[in-house]
């Protein structure tokens, strides 16, 4: 039984950041090993729920909504970038007390992770990264393929495509970028309400321009996984359209030094569409990342 977007919202609270409300969630023994989670875009950290509980069983959770998305404040005319969203997590890992953790993050989570990792190789980051385990994302923007509506956002037609966005439409994407498990009618509402709430569809244009920015700053990015200093493991969903095997075979390609957990008929959430064998692949991930006795 997944949790309703009201109960979610309930067992969090909220902080400030940059002059807006944040939502976070923390759970787990405050003495185990901190974990923290990113989202992806369009979506929330209500995306973790199916793994939630038992990773909470072992390791202290911290996870955040994005500013623009989820149940985090969605500030019209704000210029939003990568950087500021990881300030965001930095942020949240210092109200939940945290001072070092291994990373789990998804979609544009990905590109904040590899912010992340770039701050830490250059010296810059805060706390004490552990690890860092990717679900499916962008690492490699030659090789990102967005579908139909994420261009259409990123073009001039981006505020008008933004008001025409409905339930139905976002549930024919997510349908079509996931395997063979598709996304229940109960997981989409929860999916829209969350992207909906006060106005949230009119932060998607500016949202979206992560993906200039991942062009942008591909040097940058693309260098924090090869040099990533912590373990890393990718876990990718093989069937996702836009990030999916073609994704595995650029990084094989580069030589990135990860783990490699490969999930066949797995599309774009993998976390949402095979719970178990993420979690499974997380815990091993995981289990490498523990610090010595």
């Amino acid at each position: 039984m997944i949790p309703s977007v009201e109960t979610w919202a309930a067992a969090g609270r909220y902080f400030g950041f940059n002059g807006h409300k944040v939502f976070l969630r923390t759970d787990g023994p405050k003495d185990a090993p901190p974990l923290l989670l990113i989202h992806g875009f369009p979506t929330a950290s209500w995306d973790w729920c199916k793994l939630w509980p038992d990773l909470a069983r072992t390791h202290r959770l911290v996870a955040a909504d994005m500013l623009g998305l989820g149940l985090s404040a969605k500030p019209r005319g704000h210029r939003y970038t990568v950087g500021e969203q990881a300030d965001l997590f930095l942020a949240a890992l210092s109200q939940a007390g945290v001072g070092e953790c291994v990373v789990l993050a998804h979609d544009l989570g990905d590109t904040v992770a590899q912010e992340l990792i770039a701050r830490a190789i250059d010296g810059r980051l805060p706390v004490k990264l552990r690890g860092v385990i990717l679900l499916n994302g962008g690492l490699f923007p030659e090789t990102h393929r967005p579908v139909l509506l994420q261009k259409l956002l990123l073009s001039p037609l981006g505020p008008l495509i933004a008001r025409l966005s409905s339930r139905a439409k976002l549930g024919a994407n997510l349908t079509a970028i996931a395997g063979d498990a598709k996304p229940t009618e109960t997981e989409l509402d929860a999916m829209w309400t969350l992207m909906s709430r006060d106005h949230g569809r009119l932060a998607l244009p500016g949202l979206i321009r992560y993906m200039v920015e991942r062009r942008e700053n591909r040097e940058r990015w693309v260098g924090a996984l090869k040099n990533c200093p912590v373990p890393l493991t990718v876990i990718n969903g093989s069937a996702d359209p836009i990030s999916g095997a073609h994704m595995i075979a650029r990084l094989r390609e580069l030589k990135i030094p990860a783990d490699v957990v490969e999930l066949p008929r797995v599309g774009h959430y993998p976390q949402m569409e095979a719970p178990q064998a993420v979690l499974a692949a997380v815990q091993h991930a995981l289990a490498k990342t523990m610090p010595p006795p």
